[in-house]
């Protein structure tokens, strides 16, 4: 896998490029800029919930320009992630730079942190649109996404924006999709004592992806996939941290 960004090595860029290497993360790709890293300051209260703070200091060096010298790694990828923690002009370049040469990469575009809009023409560029309670609240204009039967009116919404599967996570309420037929599915997550939910959702996201990517598990139907991710998710909640939470392997 590779990850495309930026970084300062004096200001914690180096222990980050460090973690991702042994990790087996090509970071040919993470341009050093001037300018702090990008920094998350996260706390966690008594019931396991979290609030994060962030700056996006280097991760907004991406830019137009950067994704087109990306290459091959890019262009030839089987599936690619973005979010909104780098310059939407990156987002909207990579996924036109994809559907001119990889029609078959499978685009995931999570939408956070939350934002209150974003360009008409980026949702039909995109494979799965999945987003949060409350990014799916700040982005659609909706009073409430709190329960299945409301975050599936969500993912409705978003596919009749055009992305080919809208999908909304609920926390410990799981996920609920709706597909490229217009199906909805919710997919419950295991029941588990959570003592730091920070990065779940970054896991989820992690793990369907690695299944689709993968030769074999890219075979697995779409909710068999979601459920993996699930229980991916639900197991790094039982960790503290949010990295160091994740889970290096999952069951089938």
């Amino acid at each position: 896998s590779y990850l495309s960004s930026g970084i300062n090595a004096e200001y914690g860029g180096d222990n980050y490029m460090e973690n991702l290497k042994q990790v087996g993360v090509n970071v040919s790709h993470i341009e050093r800029v001037e300018g702090p890293s990008g920094v998350a300051t996260i706390t966690v209260d008594d019931n396991a919930e979290n609030c994060i703070v962030i700056v996006g200091g280097a991760n907004n060096s991406m830019s137009r320009d950067r994704v087109r010298s990306a290459g091959k790694p890019l262009t030839a990828s089987k599936v690619v992630i973005l979010q909104n923690e780098i310059p939407l002009e990156a987002n909207l370049e990579t996924l036109q730079l994809l559907d001119e040469s990889n029609k078959e990469c499978i685009t995931i575009y999570n939408a956070a942190p939350a934002v209150e809009s974003l360009p008409e023409n980026l949702y039909s560029l995109v494979k799965i649109f999945c987003v949060n309670e409350s990014e799916a609240e700040k982005l659609l204009g909706l009073p409430s996404v709190k329960s299945v039967e409301e975050a599936a009116n969500a993912a409705g919404i978003l596919r009749k924006r055009g992305c080919k599967i809208g999908m909304v996570t609920l926390g410990a309420g799981g996920v609920v999709y709706q597909d490229e037929s217009g199906n909805t599915t919710h997919v419950k997550c295991p029941k588990v004592k959570a003592v730091d939910t920070t990065g779940a959702g970054d896991a989820f996201i992690g793990a369907l992806a690695c299944l689709m990517a993968d030769k074999e598990d890219g075979k697995l139907d779409f909710r068999h996939q979601v459920e993996i991710a699930c229980s991916v998710a639900s197991e790094s909640v039982t960790r503290l941290g949010t990295q160091s939470s994740y889970p290096t392997s999952y069951t089938r």
